[in-house]
């Protein structure tokens, strides 16, 4: 996606945060932070433990309230959210159809066109407790497709997930993008892949230290400093073709895509 200046950003924007400082017990996690994200791009946040990753989600979706600055949001705007993690009781006999209608009863046609939708139409009828680490996650997915988002929120969805379990759910992503036109924020702390898979990358220390298209950032010296320089020719081999053109293009410099730049297999 190709990138719109600042202010054309913020005019189409579905949401804006504008100096956003937030603290928690007198500590002040993140300061001056700010952001926009336009419809249909998907944009990760990536930091160190302790960043304000986290809270700066909490932040987006209204759960946790700012010291200083201003959020602005769409009028009417549905937001989808994917937890890091989420605890069912495994001798809690639940399926993942009466699961997508907790607290709220949806259809028997909505529950299965987002269960297909997230890559889960096969599962309607087992047990959450008895489900892989994928398709658990591709149900929180489904589950969050529920409200038809404009803009969906994934917080370190993949945590758990081995690397090519990891590539297949980004590749779920980018098709739910696709389908649907929503934006995408989401964390995630694996460099290498979800970098690719991303139009921009925001790199966030307590500030925003550095952000734009991912071989951009992934050469910064703020980036740097925090990652090391490892990353850079993991960008390439792990580099996400997107449909539509890049201004700034993907890295192309070492050629090793794998297909639609998702890997067959981990490549350190």
């Amino acid at each position: 996606m190709s990138e719109m200046p600042g202010e054309t950003r913020r005019m189409s924007s579905l949401i804006s945060l504008d100096g956003l400082t937030v603290a928690h017990g007198g500590n002040t996690v993140l300061s001056g932070v700010s952001l926009s994200i336009a419809a249909g791009e998907i944009v990760t946040v990536v930091g160190p433990n302790g960043s304000g990753k986290s809270t700066l989600l909490r932040s987006v979706i209204g759960a946790q309230k700012p010291a200083r600055g201003t959020i602005r949001r769409a009028p009417g705007l549905r937001i989808g959210y994917v937890p890091q993690k989420l605890h069912i009781d495994p001798t809690l006999p639940l399926t993942v159809r009466r699961f997508l209608s907790l607290p709220d009863r949806v259809s028997d046609t909505r529950a299965a066109e987002a269960l297909e939708q997230a890559g889960a139409g096969n599962l309607a009828a087992r047990q959450m407790s008895g489900l892989s680490g994928g398709q658990f996650q591709r149900v929180l997915l489904a589950r969050a497709l529920l409200c038809n988002p404009q803009l969906l929120i994934l917080d370190e969805a993949t945590q758990g997930l081995d690397q090519p379990g990891s590539a297949a759910f980004y590749q779920r992503i980018e098709k739910v993008r696709q389908d649907l036109g929503c934006a995408v924020l989401m964390v995630s702390h694996e460099l290498h892949v979800v970098m690719a898979a991303s139009d921009r990358v925001i790199c966030l220390n307590g500030h925003v230290c550095c952000e734009g298209a991912p071989e951009h950032v992934a050469s910064a010296p703020e980036y740097r400093a925090l990652f090391g320089t490892g990353t850079q020719g993991a960008l390439a081999l792990y580099r996400h073709e997107h449909n539509h053109s890049h201004d700034h293009g993907c890295a192309h410099e070492h050629g090793h895509g794998h297909g639609k730049g998702y890997p067959h297999e981990a490549a350190e």
